[in-house]
């Protein structure tokens, strides 16, 4: 491939929803951040953290069927729908194959949609700096939505899609400056996220076991000097009988003596300390005054580096 990959760009966390006529609001997608890069003559599925996932979405290996365009880099989100809404959960199943059959076994049983919203290169020239109005039109030209492929629609009232978001029990929604630039490595407040739902990647660095099997995880974060902060336990969640299983085999493995949390968890007793390798996506209500998460969820596991997983300055 041509292009060197780009780290794309970020909204910040907001509460509060800006003001003014140059604002525009999306949904936030429960699912996996992905450009799609086509040099013209071969094709790259490249997530957010830089990462290859092209064999893993054979339904966007011909970028014809979708866009116009010879050749372009798209920015979206790979979303598969649970019960009508976006579930990361039912993603990841994708996300995480490696090997070719399962692969294509799961092509038919977890159908999945890239929402698409925006452009960086179209037919030889980089967009970037065009402003997202612009992008947008361009965008809209180009792709052909379709079973697989969808443009995600932009709307003016920012409140109302809130509102809808939140009665719809999706993820959130993101709101955008009209007039900004796509700053490829950047995150700023021309792009803002306002969650419904609280999410993060954790650490695990231990676990508890019930009856022989492991019953829940215990996580943290990393501060600003390297210590890894313990934040909750989880053991509700998305995963399944056999998930379960496989976490008992692997952690029995990963067994280290020492505490690898700095600060002493609330559920240390009968913990198992683990080597901290493991990074799941972890929904949860709020932090608490104890500065540990109130009814965390375990979502899936993600192929994140520990190291990437810190609490917040």
């Amino acid at each position: 491939m041509k292009f060197a990959p780009v780290k794309p760009f970020e909204p910040i966390m907001t509460d509060v929803l800006p003001s003014g006529d140059n604002w525009i609001a999306q949904i936030k997608w429960d699912g996996v951040r992905m450009l799609v890069y086509n040099d013209g003559e071969e094709t790259e599925l490249i997530n957010r953290k830089g990462n290859k996932r092209t064999p893993q979405y054979p339904e966007l290996w011909d970028t014809s069927v979708y866009c116009k365009a010879d050749s372009v880099i798209l920015d979206g989100e790979i979303i598969a729908l649970a019960g009508g809404v976006p579930s990361f959960h039912q993603v990841m199943k994708r996300d995480g194959l490696r090997q070719e059959q399962q692969i294509r076994a799961r092509v038919r049983q977890i159908p999945i949609v890239y929402m698409v919203f925006d452009i960086l290169y179209c037919n030889g020239e980089w967009v970037t700096s065009k402003p997202l109005r612009e992008r947008q039109a361009l965008l809209q030209e180009m792709l052909i939505p379709g079973p697989h492929v969808q443009l995600v629609p932009s709307y003016s009232d920012l409140s109302l899609l809130h509102d809808i978001s939140r009665q719809h029990r999706l993820e959130g929604i993101v709101v955008k400056d009209v007039s900004s630039a796509y700053a490829t490595h950047g995150k700023d407040k021309r792009w803002q996220k306002l969650k419904n739902i609280m999410d993060l990647n954790a650490v695990v660095g231990g676990v508890t076991y019930r009856d022989g099997i492991v019953n829940a995880l215990l996580l943290g974060l990393y501060d600003e000097d390297g210590r890894l902060i313990y934040i909750g336990h989880a053991g509700t969640g998305k995963l399944g009988v056999a998930d379960w299983r496989r976490i008992t085999e692997e952690a029995a493995g990963m067994v280290q003596k020492e505490r690898p949390f700095a600060n002493q968890p609330e559920r240390h007793k009968g913990a198992v300390w683990i080597r901290p390798r493991w990074v799941v996506k972890v929904n949860f209500l709020e932090w608490t005054v104890y500065g540990t998460l109130r009814q965390p969820s375990i979502q899936a596991f993600v192929d994140v580096l520990p190291e990437e997983c810190r609490l917040d300055p």
